[in-house]
């Protein structure tokens, strides 16, 4: 792969941050640390929708109509979007649900503006292009356009002029079928129904072919693909003013900054790499305990939700941490630390290292490390930073979680400690993964408040931050509603791997209050909670 520090004219490279917790460049960043006590919030679980299908993906993404109060998620379990009543938000319930059968295979995402739906629905060959279907609140079809392959996201402008969708743009597992990732820009504002695949912008990023990437941007192929190709649009964030929008290329460990009316790509921010020798986490699965200390590893952010929210008159943009690999039959970068030649300078004690009680069971990459090509790693990569992160309009990144999460899990809740989403008490169970893996995330204000709530995907339940000082927001609880005591395939073991959340701001919801909508895909259920 190719670092530069140059800008081009088709894009400007905005290099990440560095201070004592990255290597990206041009940043002081702040971690949580010690500072004026966060305000106090008050989390009223309220009703919820079990659809009682157990690891199916039965609620992943939802949406929310503030006229008709319905709640839209997308159910991967029986391939439907299902339409929820929270008219009363003290009991949820399913009044329809919109099949997509004849656009696609499934919906992987779904978002809501005045009285239209829209759902990104990919083909039911992946690889091949997807749509984007519209429908009115009651679930009668309106349009549909052709969009990139396997469309991951889809989101209205706050002004509702335009939809974006983030195509990913997966291989197949072959590995010899990989589209280029690309995000489409479809105005919206005038007859619905005259829509067609002639008013869909793209937007690529073939002009990363023949250009330096940006320091800290990563690709991870066996050399067959371009960059183009290498590409995966996974989540998209939108400004306050509908100018901008923020893409997370979570593989790619970059965000992308389009211009909106242009639809161009102005800027690729790479995130550059967590200094794991500052920053501490459990590594192993194999220790037997919870071992949260410093180890010579760098994390890459990898970023899937991606959200933004405006305080004090600027743009500010939070990310999700979680961390992706590509693993397919075809072509794997995935190997664990244990299996690793490491270089005998960098890594003199590689023979400790490399036992599973220490780095050995870590997974990490063959695509990076190799920094001089004589066959061996002289830098060892994690998947995801464990942590979220803020950057500002122009993508540095100005703050980092860093190991907040674990160290509150293990001092609240080490008996259950980095446990699977799909079993009770495996405790550690991830350690040698992502750890937590936060991966959904919301903000908005409450009581004129700005907070963040990130979802931990495997651990279960959601953090919240007070995003007042967004270069150092604080810690104000952790809430979960996952129950231990449970049956996880019986469904009494609460709410398993929130997925998507989304805000509801306080003058749309039905109680008055600002609320919070979570999609739990394992358990396969959507709960909602007032927030005041």
């Amino acid at each position: 792969m190719r670092y530069s520090l140059m800008a081009t004219v088709a894009f400007s490279v905005m290099l990440g941050a560095c201070g004592t917790t990255t290597t990206s460049k041009n940043m002081v960043m702040a971690v949580d640390t010690a500072s004026p006590a966060a305000k106090p919030l008050s989390i009223v679980p309220m009703g919820d929708y079990r659809t009682g299908m157990f690891d199916e993906g039965a609620a992943e993404i939802p949406a929310f109509d503030p006229v008709t109060k319905r709640i839209f998620v997308v159910n991967g379990g029986d391939k439907s979007i299902d339409i929820l009543d929270m008219s009363d938000p003290e009991t949820l319930a399913k009044i329809g649900s919109v099949k997509l059968s004849a656009w696609g295979k499934a919906a992987n995402s779904v978002a809501v503006h005045g009285n239209i739906v829209a759902a990104a629905v990919e083909d039911d060959d992946k690889q091949a292009p997807g749509k984007a279907v519209f429908f009115n609140t009651d679930g009668d079809f309106i349009a549909a356009v052709t969009v990139g392959a396997l469309p991951d996201m889809i989101k209205f402008t706050p002004d509702g002029k335009h939809v974006l969708v983030a195509n990913e743009g997966e291989p197949n597992d072959a590995f010899d079928n990989d589209p280029e990732g690309s995000v489409s820009i479809i105005p919206v504002s005038g007859n619905l129904a005259d829509l067609s695949d002639a008013d869909v912008h793209t937007v690529n990023f073939g002009f990363l072919n023949d250009v330096d990437l940006p320091y800290g941007m990563r690709t991870s192929n066996p050399g067959t693909s371009t960059v183009a190709q290498d590409v995966e649009p996974e989540y998209i964030a939108v400004s306050k003013d509908s100018k901008t929008a923020y893409v997370s290329l979570q593989e790619n460990n970059a965000v992308a900054i389009i211009d909106i009316e242009t639809a161009n790509v102005v800027r690729v921010a790479g995130l550059g790499f967590k200094d794991h020798s500052v920053n501490a986490f459990d590594a192993s699965d194999k220790d037997g305990k919870i071992n949260i200390r410093t180890w010579p590893v760098m994390g890459m952010y990898m970023p899937d939700t991606i959200d933004a929210i405006e305080i004090g008159g600027k743009t500010w943009v939070l990310t999700a941490n979680e961390g992706d690999s590509r693993d397919y039959d075809g072509y794997s970068e995935e190997t664990r630390v244990g299996k690793l030649t490491l270089d005998p300078v960098a890594f003199p004690n590689a023979a400790t290292l490399q036992k599973d009680e220490n780095l050995g069971r870590l997974k990490t990459t063959t695509a990076q490390g190799d920094t001089d090509g004589d066959g061996d790693f002289d830098v060892i990569y994690s998947y995801g930073a464990r942590s979220f992160s803020v950057l500002n309009a122009n993508g540095d990144m100005v703050f980092d979680s860093g190991d907040k999460f674990e160290q509150f899990m293990a001092a609240n809740y080490g008996r259950v400690f980095n446990a699977s989403n799909t079993e009770n008490y495996s405790r550690d169970n991830r350690s040698d993964d992502k750890g937590p893996e936060p991966e959904g995330l919301a903000t908005g204000y409450v009581n004129g408040t700005p907070y963040a709530f990130i979802g931990l995907e495997r651990q279960g339940g959601f953090m919240v931050y007070d995003l007042t000082n967004p270069t150092n927001p604080q810690f104000v609880t952790y809430h979960s509603d996952r129950r231990f005591s449970g049956n996880p395939e019986a469904d009494t073991a609460g709410e398993l791997a929130p997925e998507g959340m989304l805000f509801v701001e306080a003058k749309d919801s039905p109680t008055g209050n600002a609320m919070l909508i979570v999609a739990s895909e394992v358990s396969g259920s959507t709960k909602v909670y007032d927030l005041k």
